[in-house]
């Protein structure tokens, strides 16, 4: 099966703060375009990994070509067909901006959607841009709806200032377009804020399908009421394992394993492999579920982790 993020790259400030370089990536079979961007480096407002830092929120680029993007030829000549850059700041400071990356084939249903809130504008909230796959009514139909806070996935994560998923989309009457979703077979969504520091809002909705699941596992974690340690919120995986019940009392400190690097230094994590080191709950449940590569994306506010959300491919 395959999924819908299909290339994940992780890009670092150098030592003097002016150039993103390359800070590894999960390229399953994509060895060719690997080779690419490890040659690469990125400035301010250079790229797509460059306008997102220049731009202080996430970017979706649907159109390589005559675009600003670098490695067009690259990309084509790999099937990507979409990017997706997430910066994730640390106050005015950059930590490092996530890439993604989505293929394109007949049968290649999902979305990965950023929402936009300017209060001196409008009330609600309303799409920027979007990558839907195959999926051309869902789009079209997304492109003409908005979403007032506390309404729909992209209104829910905008009023909680959190990350939410929610499951089994066509029971859930909290997904204001599940009809249309269950009828090309998304069942699954989950939404990021990020906040600017700003009366602006932004939201970047994944939206999961059973045939092409944005990704094998999700799981969102929060600290505890103490501070001093990360606990499972919500999370689901393709395999069927039990999530809650796999976590139940359990937890993650800072250090401990990729999630609790993430919360450590506030950077995103990629691992490539199974990640056989790593010896925390989290990484010794995925690998029993057989899912191999792994990534997490701290959720920062004011330099303080608010979440960690945590994807497998």
């Amino acid at each position: 099966m395959k999924t819908f993020i299909r290339v994940v790259e992780l890009w670092l400030p150098d030592m003097m703060r002016e150039r993103l370089v390359f800070g590894g990536g999960v390229y399953d079979g994509f060895t060719e375009f690997r080779k690419v961007s490890e040659a690469m480096s990125f400035g301010f407002d250079d790229g797509l990994p460059g306008k997102a830092w220049a731009s202080r929120h996430p970017i979706i680029l649907t159109e390589f070509a005559n675009s600003y993007f670098r490695r067009t030829e690259a990309a084509q000549a790999a099937g990507l067909t979409c990017g997706v850059a997430l910066p994730v700041f640390a106050g005015e400071f950059l930590m490092g901006v996530l890439v993604l990356f989505c293929g394109d084939d007949e049968n290649h249903v999902g979305a990965i959607e950023l929402w936009h809130n300017d209060p001196k504008v409008a009330y609600e909230m309303k799409l920027v841009d979007g990558y839907y796959g195959s999926a051309d009514m869902f789009e079209f139909n997304a492109r003409h709806t908005k979403f007032p806070p506390g309404y729909g996935l992209p209104g829910r994560t905008w009023k909680a200032k959190m990350p939410l998923l929610i499951k089994d989309l066509h029971d859930s009457k909290r997904f204001l377009r599940w009809q249309q979703a269950t009828e090309i077979g998304i069942n699954l969504g989950i939404g990021i804020p990020y906040d600017r520091g700003t009366d602006e809002a932004w939201v970047v909705t994944f939206l999961s399908a059973l045939n092409t699941p944005i990704a094998r596992r999700f799981e969102i974690w929060t600290p505890n009421a103490a501070g001093d340690a990360l606990v499972f919120q919500i999370g689901h995986c393709d395999s069927g394992a039990d999530l809650d019940a796999s976590y139940a009392s359990k937890q993650i400190v800072k250090g401990e394993g990729s999630i609790g690097r993430a919360w450590r230094s506030g950077i995103p994590v990629v691992i490539d492999d199974d990640g056989a080191a790593d010896t925390s709950v989290a990484a010794v449940s995925a690998r029993a579920s057989g899912v191999r590569a792994s990534v997490i994306l701290p959720v920062l506010k004011d330099g303080r982790m608010k979440a960690a959300v945590a994807w497998y491919l």
